[in-house]
């Protein structure tokens, strides 16, 4: 099943974890003097990808400049886990059952730390960002750092990055 959706996909594997695939990119885009000051310049207007996560990866700790809405497709429930910029700890579950405070869509708000694990075998979710994805605002966190700015969560931290 899982090698089918990588095949299927043709997904590839991603920086911080897990399999990708931009599935859109807007042809249209907003130009830097558009933007907030944080973008270093224009911005599709929106992108979106598949993303897998197996079990035992996990997607590590980072932050992007935009806004992400993270939908779900199939397999186990995603757990994402955010760092607000207010110092707050978020628990996002990703999934299909209603009952247990999972949800189809969630949001990540711009600038937050977010890192990502399946509860299961597997989870395949989407995400669509606006203003478009861009690796320029991609940061992968930094342990060490990230301890510093949120150490009442220093164990999830640790486990959820690579450097």
């Amino acid at each position: 099943m899982i090698q089918n959706l990588i095949h299927q996909y043709n997904l590839l594997p991603h920086p911080e974890g897990g399999y990708f695939k931009e599935t859109y990119r807007s042809e249209e885009s907003i130009p830097a003097n558009g933007l907030p000051l944080r973008f270093s310049g224009g911005r599709a207007f929106s992108t979106a990808i598949y993303f897998l996560l197996l079990k035992d990866l996990f997607s590590a700790f980072h932050r992007i400049k935009s806004d992400e809405c993270w939908h779900f497709y199939e397999g186990e429930s995603l757990k994402v886990h955010v760092l607000h910029l207010n110092g707050t700890y978020e628990l996002i579950r990703l999934g299909k059952n209603r009952d247990a405070g999972e949800v189809y869509q969630a949001i990540v708000p711009a600038g937050a730390w977010f890192a990502s694990e399946t509860s299961g075998e597997y989870s395949f979710v989407g995400c669509t960002v606006a203003p478009g994805f861009d690796f320029a605002d991609f940061e992968l966190a930094r342990a060490e750092e990230l301890k510093s700015e949120y150490p009442e969560y220093a164990s999830l931290i640790e486990r959820l990055c690579r450097q």
